[in-house]
Formats: C-alpha cells, structure tokens, sequence
C-alpha cells in the first residue's frame, strides 16, 4: 500500500507534463508547414538584396527556374599560359611540336643537288659595245610641183655613256639629188634622257658642198616629245640651227601616229647659197605606220614644206617654189 502511493504522484506528474508539452508540440509543427506552403507566394525572395557571391551555383538546375543560365564571364588571354595548353585535348586538332616522321639529314648529295657549282666561262655576258641602225623615213612623196624621194637615217655604236653616232638625210627629184647631208658625231649620255652631241657635218650638193662643225642635244623632253637640237658653224662665219620635234601616238598596239615638226635657221644672208637669214624653211608631218614587227613598220602620210624670209625670195627669184604639200609613203625600218 504505501507502494502504490509513493507512485501515483510520479504517474500524475508525468500525465501532466505529457498534457502540458503536446499542444505547444503540435502548433510549432503547423507554423513550420505552413512557412515551408507561402515562403514562395507570400513572402518572394529579393534577388536585388542577395549576395550571389556566397551561393554555390554548380548544383543549381537553371531550366527547372525557368530563365536559361548566365553566359560565363570573359576570359582574359593576355594572362593565360599558352604553353600549358593542351590543344589535342581541347580539339583543335592543333600539330604536335615532334614531326610524325622525323625530317631525314641533308647530305652532300643534296646540298650539290640544290647548289650546283656554277661555270663562269659558260655565262653569257652582255657586251660592252653595242649598235643600232634607224632608218626613221625612207619614202615616196607625190606633191604639187613633182615626184621624189627622200630619207632620215641615224645609227650608233658605243656603251651605255660614249656613243659614236651618224645622222643624215636628204632629198631626190626629178632623177637627181637636191641636197644630202652626213654628221658624225661623239654623244655622252648626261642624263637618263639626254645626250650631248659634238662632231662635224659635211653637206653633199651637185656642185655645192660645205662643212660644218657641230654641236647639240637630243632626247626625251617631258610628255615623252623625241627632241633633237644642233648648231653648225660653218666656213665664211655662218652659224646655222636645226630643231627636231617627234611624238609618237599610240592608237593601237601596232598602229602608231607621228607628228613631226622641223625648222631651220641661219644667221647671214647667203645669196648664193640660196639662204637668207633668220628662218629659212619648215617641215610639218604626220605620218601613220603599222608594225608588223618593231622593227619593220610601213606608213602613209602628209607633209607640208614652206620657205620663208629671204629664203623664199631667193628660190622664187631662181623659179622655184616656195611651198608644197605632198602625200607620202614609205616604210620605218631598224635593226
């Protein structure tokens, strides 16, 4: 009996607490479940506020949150070490630094092979002499006061600086010579497009004949203008001038245009002679050829000669004319 009664009061304390403790148990049970239903509805996270710094995001799964995922940040490759790379692996397909098959050593063969030795005996030089032969005019020309022939001839012979030339020309009608001319002349290059002329001159005439020192340029004037100047001084103090002007117009190919203009001059009255001072006589051309060849081209063409000052009055005092208009034809050779 006092048994029993010393444990009905720990039964009782321990109903009572049992009684005491369960509501408090279940209604902290129902908060939970009902924080873990609304936190999302209710209560939206404030993504403005989060530290994303701190949240590990390799386990996230961003479909299932509905945006697609953040594209990574740039990379800087200005401080990645490139040769710790490895490109095979990457699949780029990148060559490995060892060849596949080792490069075989250069022998003796090979190195004759690639550099033979060289014969200088057999080399062709370029001469130190060289020539040419021009003969610019060679033609026929029909004009109003008769029929006739004439010619324009140049050669030289020499290097690139020291050159021997020969020049002449002259003129044919009616079965005899008019007038005829040689120059020979030593000509130094001064520039790229220049030469200086120095020799003498000798005119062949039916009993007349005279000779001539001479000096001069010729070249290539600016605009590609085939120029030629010479002064002559000659017996019994003459001093007389020739000016050469020619351009070549290029329609084709192989069809060319030629314009030529030529003027003479003199510095005394030589009556007998047929030459008056000041200017005497000028020659305009145009003559069109064709090149079946550079060096062998026929033309057709039209020149005007005219006589002036004293000179005119000479040869219309002797019953010659003092102008003429003549169709040409011919052919340019050189070689």
């Amino acid at each position: 009996m006092s048994a029993a009664r010393s444990l009905t009061p720990r039964l009782l304390g321990a109903a009572l607490l049992a009684a005491l403790s369960a509501p408090a148990w279940a209604q902290s049970h129902a908060h939970a479940h009902t924080d873990a239903a609304t936190s999302d509805a209710v209560d939206p996270v404030d993504h403005a506020t989060m530290d994303h710094s701190t949240m590990d995001h390799s386990g996230m799964d961003h479909a299932a949150m509905g945006h697609a995922p953040a594209a990574p940040p740039a990379m800087d490759h200005s401080t990645m070490d490139h040769s710790t790379i490895d490109h095979s692996a990457m699949g780029h397909g990148a060559a490995s630094s060892t060849p596949r098959e080792p490069i075989p050593v250069v022998t003796a063969a090979d190195r004759a092979a690639a550099f033979p030795p060289i014969d200088h005996g057999a080399m062709e030089h370029a001469p130190d002499v060289h020539s040419m032969v021009l003969l610019n005019r060679l033609e026929h020309w029909d004009g109003q006061h008769g029929t006739g022939q004439a010619w324009e001839a140049s050669g030289w012979v020499g290097g690139n600086i020291n050159r021997l030339w020969l020049r002449s020309e002259g003129e044919r009608s009616g079965g005899r010579t008019e007038s005829s001319d040689l120059e020979v002349l030593y000509g130094r290059s001064v520039s790229p497009w220049w030469d200086v002329l120095v020799g003498v001159k000798q005119d062949f005439r039916p009993a007349d004949s005279r000779t001539w020192a001479a000096f001069g340029i010729q070249g290539l004037a600016p605009y590609k203008f085939e120029t030629s100047a010479t002064a002559y001084v000659g017996e019994g103090g003459q001093l007389a001038a020739t000016l050469e002007v020619e351009y070549e117009l290029l329609l084709t190919n192989r069809l060319i245009l030629q314009p030529l203009v030529e003027a003479t001059l003199a510095a005394k009255d030589e009556p007998a002679r047929g030459m008056g001072a000041g200017l005497n006589k000028v020659e305009a051309g145009l003559r069109l050829r064709y090149e079946f060849s550079r060096r062998f081209a026929p033309y057709v063409g039209i020149s005007h000669e005219r006589l002036f000052g004293d000179t005119a009055d000479y040869h219309q005092a002797a019953g010659e004319h003092t102008r003429d208009t003549r169709w040409v034809a011919g052919v340019r050779v050189w070689f």
